[in-house]
């Protein structure tokens, strides 16, 4: 729950009740405690250590809380101060809060009310660093470990703006949701949250699409002998394995109403019960999902829990598609080329530059996996010399994504470039006239005009909008 592992510092001059409540602490996951019983000790102790929280009772011999209230929140800002005294006092309270106090509570603390404050004041101090982090690396010209992201293949800004925030949230211990199309890389980001997060355990991707409560049940949180039939031994779920690390849950859209329930209090509560077992159990795992669905339209339709979308959408991503970051493809297809030619042993052919013009224009709804499995698939078919223009177009073709258009004849001789009352044509007139000629040959589509031009969708696009304007 202590996202960085510092500790709580606790403040009062009564043994007794630093032992009762670093007790309420340690039950409640919340670890390490720090106690003090001299409040003189307390400005030499934070000089020397970074704590999360601090604790402080305002009637304490040597050092009043408020005199140490009002040196803490000069010296040491970023610390959260939760005030907690026998003194009943409005004016007392008042006072405190101006001075800067997070909380005031009145002794004796109901346990789960004290929790709840130390909670909140640890989630405070997270969002307040988050923040900075966030300023710092937004306003940053590039990436700080690139090594990190070395798996992805870009050069989108959309996407190094994506690594820029990954970079400022993978160390908290907040849920991350990334949301994307199928085939974008939600997983690779995934990885990457994990590689920059510098945690201890297990990465453990999980695909929840699909699953049945008890199936989900016992694959995420394990079961205990005897749980059901068949449950000859005690078996720990994939939580454990991740413990101490990341567990993606992938496709978390498709989830069953009832495994939404538990979810959330595992994110809630840190705690989760294995099948058959009375006594809840502590998670350390940070959970990070990943869904190709529209979670807030599924809420409108009542098939995604409100409240579970905002514990997991503590951080969100939205990774673009590949056809709104086409300047990828060029990298992309080159990368994709060389790994199948190394995996089936071939040697590298020429190709043209129209291929990559003709993928440009060409809406990937596979996105980045659906690229790389038409490049494995047409060198596994080529043999020598150079890839063809054609193996792709076909390939297209009976993808559906355009009719045999796309392999129409060359221009036949009797369409010639036009002559201008009886001049020579100004290279605005010819573009005019192929362009128009383009849209003519492809039946107004522009992904199959733009192939013909060899231009990308977008640039034909910029010339059709420019010449209605000035028409």
């Amino acid at each position: 729950m202590n996202s960085d592992g510092l500790p709580i510092l606790l403040v009062d001059d009564e043994e007794e009740i630093l032992l009762n409540y670093s007790l309420f602490l340690r039950y409640a996951g919340i670890a390490p405690v720090l106690t003090l019983e001299d409040s003189r000790k307390v400005l030499q102790l934070l000089s020397e250590k970074n704590v999360a929280v601090i604790v402080l009772d305002l009637v304490m011999p040597y050092m009043s809380g408020n005199e140490l209230l009002s040196k803490i929140r000069r010296e040491f800002p970023q610390i959260p101060v939760i005030v907690m005294t026998a003194v009943n006092e409005l004016k007392t309270a008042v006072e405190c809060m101006k001075e800067g106090a997070f909380d005031y509570l009145v002794k004796p603390v109901d346990k789960n009310r004290f929790i709840t404050s130390v909670t909140m004041a640890l989630e405070f101090r997270d969002l307040h660093n988050e923040v900075s982090y966030l300023k710092h690396h937004l306003l940053a010209d590039g990436i700080e470990c690139e090594d990190a992201f070395s798996s992805i293949i870009t050069n989108s800004l959309k996407m190094l703006s994506i690594f820029r925030y990954v970079e400022a949230i993978a160390k908290t211990q907040r849920p991350v949701c990334i949301f994307g199309e199928t085939g974008v890389g939600k997983e690779l980001l995934a990885k990457a949250i994990y590689v920059l997060s510098g945690l201890k355990g297990k990465f453990v991707p999980v695909n929840v699409a699909g699953l049945d409560d008890a199936i989900f049940s016992d694959t995420l949180f394990g079961h205990k002998k005897g749980a059901f039939t068949g449950a000859e031994q005690e078996r720990e779920g994939l939580i454990v394995q991740a413990s101490g690390g990341i567990l993606l849950l992938d496709e978390i859209g498709d989830l069953n109403e009832i495994s939404q329930v538990k979810l959330l209090r595992l994110l809630e509560e840190q705690k989760y019960y294995p099948i058959g077992a009375d006594v809840p159990r502590k998670s350390d795992a940070r959970i990070v999902a990943s869904t190709n669905k529209d979670l807030e339209k599924a809420i409108a339709d009542g098939t995604f829990r409100r409240d579970l979308y905002y514990r997991l959408c503590g951080h969100s991503v939205h990774i673009p598609p590949l056809r709104e970051r086409s300047e990828d493809i060029p990298l992309l297809f080159d990368y994709f080329l060389e790994q199948a030619l190394k995996s089936l042993s071939k040697g590298k052919p020429v190709y043209s530059h129209k291929i990559v013009t003709l993928l440009s224009n060409y809406n990937f709804p596979g996105n980045v996996r659906e690229l790389q499995t038409m490049v494995y698939d047409i060198v596994a078919q080529y043999k020598s010399g150079s890839l063809s223009v054609d193996s792709f177009k076909h390939y297209l073709i009976q993808k559906g994504a355009y009719g045999k258009e796309l392999l129409s004849e060359p221009l036949k001789e009797s369409i010639v470039w036009p002559q201008i009352q009886g001049r020579f044509p100004t290279l605005n007139e010819i573009e005019d006239f192929a362009i128009a000629e383009a849209m003519n040959r492809a039946k107004g589509k522009q992904g199959i005009a733009a192939s013909f031009l060899g231009i990308t969708r977008q640039a034909l696009n910029r010339r059709l909008l420019r010449k209605s304007r000035s028409s």
